[in-house]
């Protein structure tokens, strides 16, 4: 199946070899772009350097890529990053980590438990809110730092579905940023349960509805297309 995934302009990772191996074809649609804020990474660097946290935690790839390369001269909390991809962006820059069991930021403080009370944590992330992430650091006596390194930023172009079977919608504001033309002929997908209430509440239910992480879609598209052949 051809599926178009909505991706960061420039940031398509390789997901083409991923696809392949579950037996499907694909290309990136570009509903947002990113934006850095130099001062904001410098600020984050900065209390690095001064031991200012306890643990980082990236909750996804783009910032573990920009952010990577700059930590190998200091000494370093406990690093968290929220799925695979992640993790091998920081381990390829030297970054040694842990890796949630799940692919969303509601399982951080679990995985932290008590260990997170009177912890400060700082969080390199894009500017779109998480307050959900943040309420439950404070709930179990932490506090957080957030460094909001760069912006997404919707490129406002309809996104280029002729050749689709499919559309993977990779986060909740990649799916409200689209710009496209719906087919009843396409799959909808979405990369898990909480870009599929946003979609759900926008009156369009996905078909297909992931664990969060590519792989996991993929073999969730796979079931599907298997019960309706």
């Amino acid at each position: 199946m051809k599926i178009a995934i909505t991706r960061l302009r420039g940031k398509e990772l390789d997901d083409q070899q991923r696809c392949a191996r579950r037996g499907h074809d694909c290309y990136s649609v570009t509903p947002l772009t990113g934006e850095f804020n130099q001062d904001q990474i410098e600020l984050f660097i900065e209390q690095v350097r001064e031991e200012r946290f306890d643990c980082i935690f990236f909750t996804s790839a783009l910032p573990a890529h920009k952010i990577g390369p700059l930590l190998g001269q200091y000494t370093l909390p406990r690093v968290i990053a929220i799925g695979p991809q992640t993790a091998k962006a920081l381990r390829e820059s030297g970054v040694p980590c842990e890796v949630l069991s799940e692919y969303y930021s509601r399982a951080f403080v679990p995985y932290l438990g008590e260990w997170i009370s009177g912890k400060t944590i700082g969080i390199p992330r894009s500017d779109a809110p998480n307050p959900g992430l943040l309420n439950a650091i404070t709930e179990a006596g932490g506090t957080h730092l957030e460094f909001t390194i760069y912006s997404l930023i919707p490129t406002y172009e309809e996104l280029n579905l002729d050749n689709a079977e499919a559309v993977l919608f990779t986060s909740a504001f990649s799916f409200k940023s689209a710009i496209w033309k719906r087919r009843e002929d396409i799959v909808i997908i979405a990369i898990g349960d909480v870009t599929a209430s946003v979609m759900e509440e926008a009156g369009l239910p996905p078909d297909v509805v992931g664990d969060g992480s590519l792989e996991g879609t993929l073999d969730e598209l796979n079931m599907f297309l298997l019960m309706n052949p």
